[in-house]
């Protein structure tokens, strides 16, 4: 049996698995916690990834591995490759400002976002790179002068991993890289011009990699594939088909498809990145997801499974009762000083039941909006990929096609980012055209009657929000 490592290091954990490279079969895994918070030391991340790699029975049998993490993250490295300061994730939003600054300096409202999208692909919002590192020029100028190189999560771990040391060896992959707003997936080239217009200066960035290029090697010799984005890495773990919709409802909310196109979308909604493949990922992506589910429990003093009762106790619209989730500022659409509201509170509707529900229903309102945004830019959905966190909800299951208005297919629950990232490792190792297929259990289907009611509503509410004081 030829085994093969997949690493998914997330906003909120560290998962390894080891799987059989022919098969897919799970051999073995680990996990590990990270630190809270939207600024975190990548020392974190490589303390958490060893605890999960000695909990899945070390690396020293595996013929190859890969490392897929969360996008956007600002890695800045001095010229020995130490780390300057701690990485801002994706979601930090003290970059706002930066991001609005970006679009004006391309010329403007449309003409700026269109200059982004033309340039790279995607239009500045917070959570993307440049943004962080003009955040970071402007707001610590001494941190700003030590800087060498920039990379992201997966880009640093893998070069952890390697054992290499010059920034001449950091490699990223297509994926990864679509998010920094300054590499194009398009012309697969990285844009120095708009690296230095929001930096200040050029300095070093990772070399891209191809579907099964080589980033380095693991000490026993094994190859270290390409890595991903997590989304990207889901998309590939997950199996889907094209016409396959992944909807992830993790700590963020992602909706995605792979394509041969890239979208064309200057307002911003639909991001324009790379799959695992070779091809594009058009993506829309909310800051409040399963968070948002974690939020009503706190407030209705239950667990999960009592949340999900309750929702589906709860009529369909729950008589108006609606919830806005933008519970940490939003990206999609772009307010990142936003908060959440709820509309339509009477006596009727002050119970439980009918908060549970809107908290379901607001969460998935907000990714069906961004289901809408990628059909609009050309996307063909036959069915949704729900998987994440969120998606062992059986409330989210149940009420998820009659929002979708398409049939839901949940696989069995899974680490689906360091399963593709296993499955890219196992096509490193094994080679071919395309990664190997690895049976799969089946899915549940969960088909509804759509409730077009549930999404008037919230369209209603949507931008009665307030916005908090920037930081």
């Amino acid at each position: 049996m030829t085994l093969v490592a997949g690493i998914d290091s997330s906003t909120q954990s560290c998962k390894v698995v080891i799987r059989d490279a022919e098969t897919g079969k799970l051999v073995r895994q680990g996990r590990a916690s990270h630190p809270d918070g939207t600024e975190v030391h990548p020392d974190a991340w490589w303390t958490a990834l060893q605890q999960a790699i000695d909990e899945a029975g070390g690396l020293d049998d595996v013929a190859a591995a890969s490392v897929a993490g969360q996008q956007h993250g600002m890695v800045v490295l001095d010229s020995d490759g130490e780390v300057v300061r701690p990485a801002l994730l994706w979601n930090d939003t003290r970059s706002a400002g930066a991001a609005a600054d970006l679009i004006d300096e391309l010329g403007g409202g449309d003409k700026g976002r269109r200059a982004w999208v033309d340039a790279v692909g995607i239009v500045p919002v917070a959570s993307f790179t440049l943004t962080k590192l003009r955040w970071l020029a402007r707001n610590e100028p001494e941190n700003a002068a030590r800087v060498a190189a920039v990379c992201l999560p997966h880009d640093w771990l893998t070069w952890k991993l390697s054992g290499a040391r010059g920034l001449d060896t950091l490699r990223t992959d297509r994926s990864d890289a679509s998010g920094t707003l300054y590499w194009s997936a398009a012309t697969n080239e990285y844009r120095h011009d708009l690296l230095e217009l929001g930096f200040g200066r050029r300095i070093a960035v990772p070399e891209v990699l191809g579907p099964t290029g080589i980033a380095g090697t693991l000490p026993n010799g094994a190859p270290l594939g390409p890595g991903a984005g997590d989304n990207a890495a889901a998309g590939l773990g997950a199996g889907a088909l094209p016409g396959d919709v992944v909807i992830s409802i993790g700590t963020s909310g992602t909706v995605f498809v792979s394509s041969d196109v890239s979208p064309d979308d200057p307002s911003g909604a639909v991001s324009g990145f790379a799959d695992t493949t070779g091809r594009f990922l058009p993506i829309v992506v909310t800051l409040n997801a399963a968070r948002v589910l974690d939020a009503a429990t706190k407030l209705l003093g239950v667990d999960h499974e009592e949340l999900s009762r309750l929702a589906l106790s709860a009529p369909a619209g729950a008589d108006g009762l609606v919830l806005i989730p933008y519970l940490e500022g939003e990206r999609t659409p772009n307010r990142p000083n936003a908060t959440g509201a709820i509309h339509g509170l009477t006596l009727r509707t002050s119970d439980p039941a009918h908060l549970a529900r809107a908290a379901v229903e607001g969460m998935l309102c907000a990714l069906a909006d961004g289901l809408d945004a990628l059909v609009a830019r050309g996307a063909t959905a036959n069915r949704i990929v729900l998987v994440g966190g969120g998606a062992r909800s059986e409330a989210v299951r149940k009420i998820a096609p009659a929002l979708f208005g398409l049939p839901v297919l949940v696989p069995p629950p899974g680490e689906y980012v360091a399963d593709g990232a296993a499955r890219q490792a196992a096509w490193v190792a094994v080679g071919g055209d395309a990664p190997p297929t690895w049976s799969a259990e089946a899915p549940e289907v969960y088909e509804d009657t759509s409730v077009p009611l549930i999404r008037e509503q919230y369209a209603a509410a949507r931008d009665a929000v307030i916005d908090r004081v920037s930081r």
